[in-house]
């Protein structure tokens, strides 16, 4: 049983790895397999929509421990604005000490898969409205209104996913670190009087 449960988990992880250097139609199920290196055979078995149920598995995986991993960088400051500051700054030197090969796990299939599968499509969406939901959380508890935290979250959420891919095409932190300093400027306007 333990084996089984590693290869379902080897196949998700390796899609995830996959879809974010690659996106959805640069991976293929033969690179899947052999990179995993679980059975061919196993695949169907876990996974009886092919690609497409894997590929949703892998986005909900990975938008789960992304959200838990902004929830944990976030709870290091006190301050939500010093602490969603320092969290963009950190995803930037991530993308840089990587080679500009990771950052955006969901952004490439969100894009690629959004108008034709629903299954994907929903995959993406749950993982951003975890994200979302970990920046409203953030903020409510710091005194920020419920309504005005909802936006600021899905204002924090877009602005690091376009700074991400203009990161990762120009190979260089600059848009994380201009979205860092203005999500700064933005979160210190919008914060509670006290």
């Amino acid at each position: 049983m333990a084996d089984d449960l590693s290869a379902r988990a080897r196949f998700i992880e390796t899609m995830a790895q996959l879809l974010e250097r690659q996106g959805y139609y640069g991976t293929g199920l033969n690179e899947i397999v052999q990179q995993s290196g679980a059975p061919k055979g196993s695949l169907y078995h876990y996974f009886p929509g092919g690609k497409e149920e894997l590929a949703a598995a892998a986005i909900t995986d990975q938008g789960k421990r992304i959200a838990e991993t902004i929830r944990g960088e976030l709870a290091k400051r006190d301050d939500p604005v010093e602490a969603i500051h320092a969290l963009i700054a950190e995803m930037g030197r991530n993308m840089a000490a990587s080679g500009w090969c990771t950052g955006g796990p969901i952004t490439s299939v969100a894009l690629e898969t959004s108008a034709s599968s629903e299954r994907l499509r929903d995959a993406c969406g749950g993982a951003y409205a975890a994200w979302e939901a970990v920046f409203r959380e953030k903020l409510v508890i710091s005194g920020f209104l419920p309504e005005r935290a909802d936006r600021l979250a899905t204002a924090i959420a877009a602005s690091i996913e376009g700074a991400i891919i203009l990161a990762r095409v120009r190979r260089c932190p600059d848009a994380l670190n201009r979205v860092a300093a203005e999500m700064k400027v933005l979160l210190e306007s919008a914060r509670p009087a006290d």
